[in-house]
């Protein structure tokens, strides 16, 4: 239920529920959903989940039917769409990051890496994970580029589900963590140009690695 949300901007709760439901395969692609449908699972009213399914359908991750609104999801050609514009974009954001970094931005990215090595010693791939958005979402923050945050954010919610089942192999974890620690060196020591390259790197050794399971596992 969804009545314990005060804000004003209900309406964008409910996006990122389902959105973050569609993604995560709650609701698997084909399968119908409807206003009273989800007025009965939310417990809101129509009015912010027509507006959540407007976002939703312009973001195509669900087509309208006239009976409901099918649900479309995350396509094998959206993921390599998705994780190709990553692999231009955030290596840009990685050099802006280091040319922008401050003392502040170097203790929040080091905090990142020493959890992640945390983590990793414990074999909590849960945990991983979420050190693994922290990751990029703070080169994103830390470019201090307004269009690449606003490019960037959004692409890193619609690849979580395939993040998460990379992950789930811990040969490529493995590999992560030592990739963005080679990363964090790079932009500690202030080499923009190296930070951009070894960040690119990363984004296509992921690419290949989510295609790869997200053919096996749909």
């Amino acid at each position: 239920m969804m009545n314990q949300f005060k804000t004003t901007s209900l309406a964008d709760q409910v996006f990122e529920r389902l959105e973050n439901d569609i993604i995560q395969g709650v609701y698997p692609k084909g399968e119908i959903l409807t206003e009273l449908k989800l007025v009965e699972q939310l417990g809101v009213s129509r009015t912010p989940i027509r507006e959540a399914l407007r976002r939703l359908e312009q973001e195509r991750l669900i087509e309208d039917t006239g009976k409901g609104s099918r649900v479309l999801g995350i396509t094998e050609d959206d993921l390599w769409d998705i994780m190709t514009i990553r692999e231009r974009v955030e290596g840009v954001a990685a050099y802006y990051a280091t040319k922008n970094m401050t003392p502040e931005g170097l203790e929040e990215l080091t905090h990142i890496v020493d959890l992640q090595e945390f983590y990793f010693s414990k074999g909590d791939a849960e945990h991983l994970r979420q050190v693994d958005d922290r990751f990029h979402d703070a080169i994103c923050t830390l470019s201090k580029r307004n269009v690449i945050m606003d490019t960037l954010i959004p692409l890193h919610r619609k690849t979580r589900r395939y993040r998460r089942l990379s992950m789930e192999d811990w040969s490529r974890t493995t590999n992560t963590k030592r990739e963005h620690y080679e990363i964090y060196q790079a932009m500690a020591s202030g080499n923009a140009e190296l930070a951009q390259e070894l960040t690119a790197q990363h984004i296509t050794n992921a690419k290949n690695h989510m295609l790869e399971r997200m053919k096996n596992n749909g």
